[in-house]
């Protein structure tokens, strides 16, 4: 063991040539993929979970939440573009963080998006769950357990086959989710009816644009956060691109700007059919307006319903990939187990897929148990998901800042538009989402009590153990060890 590293509070192991043989990915995407990675990873925002937020702040509430959401990853996906042409690795965040704030920085970056990407898959799956359960007139008891078993077991299958069989999959399926919500939109047309809209009745001295008042606004900033929720992780495919530098860029704005349509669609369509107050707790609110609008389970409500599923399954697919891409990084590098960064024979991170996998199940176990029924387990899993993202959110926009004052020598062949303003506006808008959960009710603070406590865990291995056995030959450490080096032959 080595203390090249010592500076920084950590030591490095020596590893032999073969360790990054065995933890090689397969550059296979180009900008089309990367498009259908990043609405993937989102579109099943579209299809449900963003209606708990009328719930939190009547439809005016979300309104304005989601515009300030739709602005916060808007100016961060514009700043992510520039660091990720800078560093176009696996790691994505922790890799931003790792250079601009060192070993602590990228852990806690990391740590944070490992969360997150952990809990989403949970979330999807209960969503899921939900629309198949709205088929029956009494739905069985066994969707509940064996829908999310059945979803983990054969999306962890498809993505250990290698990115260029699981990519172009996603793009087919995301395409197929998107023409399904352009029809759905179509059809709700002629029954919209605006003043749906308002049809909450306000606390004591509300209106009926906000009936919870501002603090509703607050309050459903996450369930606003969930259309967006996730298209930062774009970047963990960079070292299965081809071409990172120009192709990133392009497919990572282009889904957002995707995104942001596809949202207001939603958003503006769905309460003008069904009425804000009975689509405030749906599980399934895009077909549950679909059957307002036909008067029964027509055909617009079986394509929305199935087309639906297959927009959350784009989802869930999708951020498996993600989850595997962050923690093969961090434990290739040795943040992680380095056991887990192994990759099988398709240049997939195997283990990386199926140990994060489980924990997402058993995740939905232990919140379904300690659920008292106030709140969905589906928007309690949202709330963990939403405040361990708007963490990584706060550490990547510092990142940016400190990047550019401490580096502006670094290659940046995409530069943020209207910087240092386009970081800043996102910065803010991430610090005043984390504050949510004080205005969402108890059950949500617990939640996210639950999520510093294994951050906690987290920092604590860190802290202890892995700090002192992190890997040179990595990328984003190598990259970090040279600059160093080089400032110090300067001196």
């Amino acid at each position: 063991m080595g203390d090249a590293g010592a500076s920084e509070g950590v030591e490095y192991d020596r590893v032999d040539d073969s360790y990054l043989d065995e933890r090689k990915l397969e550059r296979s995407a180009g900008a089309l993929l990367l498009w259908g990675l990043g609405v993937g990873y989102v579109i099943a925002g579209d299809f449900f979970g963003w209606n708990y937020g009328i719930n939190a702040g009547g439809f005016g509430g979300l309104v304005i939440a989601t515009l300030l959401m739709a602005t916060l990853y808007l100016a961060m996906i514009f700043s992510i573009a520039e660091m990720a042409t800078m560093m176009p690795v696996a790691g994505g965040p922790y890799a931003f963080a790792r250079r601009a704030m060192g070993p602590w920085g990228g852990f806690l970056t990391g740590l944070a998006v490992t969360i997150e990407y952990v809990v989403a898959p949970a979330v999807i799956a209960t969503g899921i769950a939900g629309y198949i359960a709205g088929m029956f007139a009494a739905p069985p008891a066994w969707i509940e357990t064996w829908v999310p078993i059945a979803l983990y077991a054969l999306f962890i299958a498809i993505n250990a086959m290698g990115s260029k069989t699981s990519l172009a999959l996603l793009l087919v399926i995301t395409a197929a989710s998107v023409l399904a919500l352009l029809a759905w939109a179509a059809a709700m047309l002629p029954h919209v009816d605006p003043s749906r809209w308002l049809d909450i009745e306000p606390d004591p001295g509300r209106s009926r644009w906000l009936p919870h008042g501002w603090a509703g606004v607050v309050a459903a900033l996450p369930a606003a956060g969930w259309f967006y929720l996730a298209i930062e992780g774009v970047p963990l495919a960079a070292e299965e691109t081809r071409d990172p530098s120009r192709v990133l860029p392009r497919g990572m704005i282009a889904a957002m700007l995707s995104l942001v349509g596809l949202s207001a669609l939603t958003l503006l369509l769905a309460p003008a059919v069904t009425g804000s107050a009975a689509l405030a707790t749906a599980a399934n609110p895009l077909p549950a307006a679909a059957e307002v609008a036909s008067g029964g389970r027509g055909w617009v409500y079986w394509l929305t319903t199935i087309v639906g599923l297959v927009g959350m399954i784009a989802s869930f697919f999708s951020i498996i990939f993600a989850y595997s891409r962050q923690i093969f990084a961090l434990s290739r590098a040795g943040y992680l187990p380095r056991w887990l960064s192994k990759t099988n024979r398709h240049g997939a991170p195997h283990r990386a897929l199926i140990v994060p996998g489980v924990l997402g199940y058993v995740t939905i176990l232990v919140v379904e148990r300690l659920n008292d029924g106030a709140v969905a387990t589906g928007d309690l899993l949202m709330q963990m998901a939403v405040f361990a993202a708007l963490i990584s959110y706060v550490m990547m926009m510092a990142s940016h800042f400190v990047l550019r004052r401490r580096h502006p020598e670094l290659a940046r062949p995409y530069r943020t538009p209207g910087a240092p303003l386009t970081p800043a506006i996102a910065l803010v808008l991430s610090l005043l989402a984390l504050s949510s959960t004080l205005f969402y009710g108890e059950a949500a603070l617990l939640s996210v009590l639950g999520v510093l406590a294994v951050y906690a865990l987290g920092l604590a291995y860190f802290g202890v153990y892995s700090r002192h056995h992190l890997v040179a030959s990595a990328p984003e450490e190598e990259a970090a060890l040279i600059e160093r080096a080089e400032r110090e032959l300067d001196a």
